[in-house]
């Protein structure tokens, strides 16, 4: 009997064994399963001859077609292998379509978005659309393309753990997507709701202050216009030299520097577009070849032009214009009925649209949305507008004729700098600053956006007249009179989302960044004049505000130090001392944040109470700091709470001060020394499903420890809390530099990689890099592209 038990119980052993060895075996199976296809073959329709697909060593796939349809299946092919999932989040946050995967947290998200006019925009855009045009062939090749991998390829492990059913993509979608982007790169919804009340609550003597700002402190741009270069005698010298027996010698931050500015003669284009970071982060990059075309592009999802790209002729990026495209209507109803709305002299009805927003695992979700002839109103989609008054938002991107898709195409296929100047004129919203050089020693830098003017006396950051018509925009402004440069005499062009200069005789409204970055680049560029790809590579990391040291010694003067402690009096010298550098181990930016986190408090909140918090980690703010740190005299000084005493400057910045030390000595110890920026700073690049905390280490990247701050070149942006601690949301979605001098050797960097596939080896293989300030080749080579170890073939049937 004992020997029976011993046998069977050896059995029951094995078994599991076996059952164990099967599970890890189907478990490995099927996590292969979820990788991207680097290599082999897979059968594809609707191409005329098969495609080669060569992927780098860091995931990024080298198209090879006999023609650009063929190409353009492939890489909507292969976009959604690496980024179906980010696909179908982005497609649905135009559309309204959170709340349907991730349940009634994100109705009042969809509820803004589907109410914004984006779907009814694109559906009157793709309704007029050439059908014959390249744009649409293309556009239409590509969602091919990405439909053939939804029908064929393998699921992301996304679907099933959030329970989405895979839906065929239209370009209804992709124009969803192009909504989206417009609408996050307005700051108009942020600010102008803010400044509005502040005038209608604290009065115009607190307004008129902060309305002071912004023709302060600037870094323009200047605008100046002269001749493209052709090229056209250049290259006949080049062709005759070309046969002699000795080689003659021959000699958004964006910025483009001009070949007399570079040691090797020959145009550097940098560019280091600032989005929100996420897990996959934003851009996916490709490089199609076929014989009539090349482009190593940056695509966004579901977008088959890339916004940034080169090819050996050119290279072009982008950052934010930072233009003021939104503006916010005050209508005045009908009294005797609330579906109607005065106009000049007369009655106009309410438009009315029924929205149906799905909803997981809970009843779909019904709202009607009220349109007047300046937009939708907003009052119960968008929470900051707290008031019973009907607030309609203008808005050009769904105001105007929508030609976005024609824009990246024929940015994306330009011929000379002259095609690239006609597709940027064609951007109606939002506004891009166009960045452009090429191998013919051009450089150009377009502001593109449809710009327009009001009467001269109207302010447009706070609400508007809807019923009187006289705060209509008067007149659309041409676009050869946007801000813009052409070979201008400095040899360089750049942009760092700051004010232009004058159009027509005045500075065109807008939510330009404070000048940190713009001086500092204007400081690093002008006096130097041997650039190379290194010496740019280096300042796109480069973390030195030359302003926020002139905060720091406008404050430190208005402090009363005779109480101060040692201690104190050492954390004041540190920040006296300080040149702005935020590298991880200076203690001075841990000082500095958290004394403008008490400063600003202490100045603002006891007039804006609640609405504070919003007010501080706005880019208007910004501006406002530099501004009130020299004020002497200032009615926010005063403590409207305090009775019978009216603060002054020094006691403010001094108690100020005071609890900033406090707070850091308990936060981070007594010994000043100690605290370091490091201690303070960090950055997770956060996936959708790793907000679930049991996958968030799968899912997220990160968190690490950075370099950099706010406004930097390297720009880390964070809100400023109470809590201490500054975690980085956003920064240079892509590092890159393009050197026409050896163009195949071009270098840039994502922040954590190609591959939105957790499973993928390129998932997050950039990260360490883009951290350590590394960069990787951007191949052009095709001789080093065809010795790529992963090649797939996409198979024409």
């Amino acid at each position: 009997m004992k020997h029976i038990s011993l046998k069977f119980i050896k059995k029951i052993v094995a078994i599991l064994f076996i059952v164990v060895v099967g599970l890890v075996v189907a478990a490995m199976f099927y996590f292969n399963s979820l990788k991207p296809d680097y290599n082999g073959e897979i059968e594809i329709e609707n191409t005329t001859k098969d495609v080669a697909v060569y992927f780098d060593e860091i995931g990024v796939p080298h198209i090879t077609a006999e023609n650009q349809k063929d190409a353009y299946v492939a890489l909507g092919y292969v976009h959604a292998q690496d980024r179906l999932w980010q696909m179908e989040l982005i497609r649905r946050i135009a559309a309204g379509r959170l709340a349907e995967i991730f349940g009634e947290k994100l109705i009042r998200t969809d509820k803004l978005f589907s109410g914004l006019g984006i779907e009814e925009a694109a559906e009157k855009t793709i309704q007029n659309l050439n059908k014959n045009s390249e744009a649409y062939k293309m556009a239409m090749a590509y969602l091919d393309g990405v439909n053939q991998y939804i029908e064929n390829g393998t699921t992301p492990i996304e679907f099933r753990l959030v329970g989405v059913k895979k839906e065929k993509y239209t370009l209804k979608d992709m124009y969803n997507v192009f909504g989206y982007m417009a609408f996050s790169f307005a700051i108009a919804h942020k600010t102008d709701p803010m400044l509005n009340e502040i005038k209608e609550k604290l009065g115009d003597t607190y307004f008129n202050e902060l309305l002071g700002v912004e023709n302060k402190n600037l870094t323009l741009i200047p605008n100046e216009k002269n001749a493209e270069i052709t090229g056209a005698f250049s290259k006949e010298i080049q062709n005759l030299t070309a046969v002699l027996p000795i080689s003659p010698f021959i000699g958004s931050n964006s910025w483009v520097i001009g070949a007399d500015k570079t040691k090797n003669g020959k145009v550097i284009f940098a560019n280091d577009p600032h989005i929100g970071y996420s897990q996959p982060s934003v851009w996916y990059q490709a490089h199609i070849k076929t014989p009539d075309y090349e482009m190593y592009g940056f695509h966004l999802a579901l977008v088959p032009f890339p916004l940034l790209g080169h090819n050996k002729d050119y290279a072009y990026g982008l950052t934010m214009f930072e233009n003021d495209d939104v503006d916010f209507y005050e209508e005045q109803n009908n009294p005797k009925n609330e579906n109607q709305y005065f106009y000049k002299d007369g009655i106009l009805d309410y438009k009315k649209i029924e929205k149906r927003l799905k909803v997981k695992d809970a009843k779909d979700s019904l709202y009607t949305i009220k349109v007047s002839k300046h937009g939708p109103l907003m009052n119960g989609i968008i929470d900051p507008l707290q008031t019973k008054k009907p607030i309609a938002m203008q808005w050009i991107y769904t105001k105007l004729e929508n030609q976005i898709m024609d824009v990246a195409y024929e940015i994306s296929h330009a011929k000379s700098l002259s095609d690239f100047k006609e597709g940027a004129s064609k951007l109606h919203a939002p506004g891009l600053n166009m960045m452009y050089g090429d191998a013919k020693n051009n450089i150009a830098w377009f502001a593109s956006g449809k710009l327009y003017n009001y009467r001269d006396s109207l302010y447009t950051k706070t609400f508007l007249n809807g019923s009187s018509g006289t705060d209509e925009i008067l007149n659309y402004i041409d676009f050869d009179e946007n801000p813009q440069a052409v070979n201008p005499k400095s040899n360089y062009v750049y942009s760092a989302n700051n004010q232009p200069d004058s159009i027509q005789h005045k500075l065109y409204p807008g939510y330009y960044l404070v000048e940190d970055r713009a001086r500092r680049i204007e400081n690093l560029l002008t006096p130097k004049n041997d650039w190379s790809k290194e010496d740019v590579a280096k300042m796109l990391m480069d973390v030195t505000s030359p302003v926020i040291p002139e905060i720091s010694r406008d404050l430190i003067a208005a402090l009363d130090q005779s109480n101060f402690s040692a201690s104190e009096k050492t954390a004041v010298a540190i920040l006296k001392e300080w040149q702005g550098n935020f590298d991880k181990e200076e203690v001075a930016p841990t000082i500095y944040n958290r004394f403008i986190y008490e400063f600003q408090k202490n100045t603002f909140a006891d007039e804006m109470q609640k609405g504070y918090f919003q007010f501080i980690n706005t880019p208007f703010v910004e501006k406002v700091l530099p501004v009130q740190a020299k004020r002497e005299n200032s009615v926010w000084w005063d403590n409207v709470n305090t009775v019978n005493k009216i603060e002054t400057k020094q006691e403010i910045v001094t108690k100020s001060f005071q609890k900033a030390f406090q707070f850091l000595e308990n936060q981070l110890g007594a010994n000043v020394a100690g605290w370091k920026w490091e201690r303070v700073i960090s950055v997770e690049h956060k996936h959708a499903v790793g907000e679930v905390a049991l996958l968030r280490k799968y899912f997220n990247v990160g968190p690490f420890v950075t370099n950099g701050g706010d406004q930097v070149i390297n720009n880390q942006i964070y809100d400023i809390d109470s809590t201490g601690y500054y975690k980085v949301k956003a920064g240079p979605s892509t590092r890159r530099v393009v050197d026409f001098s050896d163009v195949e050797n071009s270098l840039a960097i994502v922040p954590t990689g190609q591959s939105g596939r957790v499973f993928s080896k390129h998932y997050k293989d950039q990260a360490q890099k883009y951290l350590n300030g590394e960069y990787v080749k951007m191949m052009l080579n095709q001789t080093e592209i065809k010795n790529s170890k992963n090649l797939l073939i996409l198979k024409a049937r």
